[in-house]
């Protein structure tokens, strides 16, 4: 991993946690990490409630000084108007959001989302000042007809079609195979994928970009494999799903420095 490169660990919190339960979480997680003397500022660690639970996290985060960035699990293409149940860029903005999950599998799986609808939702995200969070990979299905890259370098392509090469993007790599599976990809999977988007990153936007981006690992992460990841040079952090909703084990994930050289 590069040293400018500041560490990201984001959890998705995906439907989980009410916003009374979202209070407790975080509250614990940041005593979690005060107690093991977490030094803030080595790892960025961001969370992504649902949106009904951001603003009383917002509240408790400025409130409590909390160092914690805030994110949206998707959002809209549209800005305003007649689009019942969708979310526009520029709320998120008002709430302090930092970034948004863009292309998650389970958008792209149970809501239909194409590549093309990635991109619209990108250059929203870009235009209300938010941090996309790219999500990108392959299901089992794809990975045995056309290999571990082929599809999420696809995607990745697409949806950084027309993105100015100043834009400020995180990518996340998230192998579909691996989501919920407890089978990780070997850290090795992950460094070989983790590069070529990289690659496509420099192409795209150019080498500067490529050098500054995150390209995060998601799926099946844990505070046993963490570190293992993040040995690789082309990994920069992790997209957290269900062991984000552990308070103990998340923060043993975002303390994955006290274990890299282990």
């Amino acid at each position: 991993m590069a040293v400018s490169r500041v560490p990201l660990i984001a959890g998705n919190w995906k439907m989980n946690l009410d916003h009374l339960q979202a209070v407790a979480f975080v509250q614990k997680l940041h005593w979690t990490l005060k107690e093991a003397k977490h030094e803030n500022g080595s790892v960025e660690v961001a969370v992504f409630p649902p949106f009904t639970d951001i603003r009383t996290v917002q509240t408790l985060l400025d409130a409590d000084k909390i160092p914690f960035a805030l994110g949206g699990q998707d959002l809209s293409t549209k800005d305003s108007g007649a689009y019942t149940g969708e979310i526009s860029g520029a709320f998120l903005k008002k709430l302090d959001c930092t970034y948004v999950i863009i292309g998650h599998s389970e958008r792209r799986e149970y809501h239909d989302e194409t590549d093309e609808v990635v991109a619209a939702k990108v250059k929203a995200a870009l235009t209300h000042g938010l941090v996309p969070v790219i999500c990108v990979g392959e299901t089992a299905a794809d990975l045995e007809e056309f290999g571990a890259s082929a599809v999420p370098v696809g995607q990745l392509e697409k949806a950084l079609d027309g993105v100015s090469a100043d834009a400020d993007i995180v990518v996340a790599y998230e192998p579909v195979w691996a989501i919920g599976s407890g089978q990780a990809a070997t850290p090795e999977q992950a460094q070989d994928v983790c590069a070529k988007l990289r690659q496509v990153i420099g192409a795209k936007l150019g080498a500067g970009a490529a050098e500054r981006t995150r390209v995060l690992y998601g799926g099946s992460v844990k505070s046993g494999n963490i570190a293992s990841f993040m040995r690789e040079p082309d990994v920069d952090g992790a997209l957290v799903g269900g062991a984000s909703l552990l308070a103990d084990e998340f923060a043993a994930i975002i303390r994955f420095q006290k274990h890299v050289g282990v």
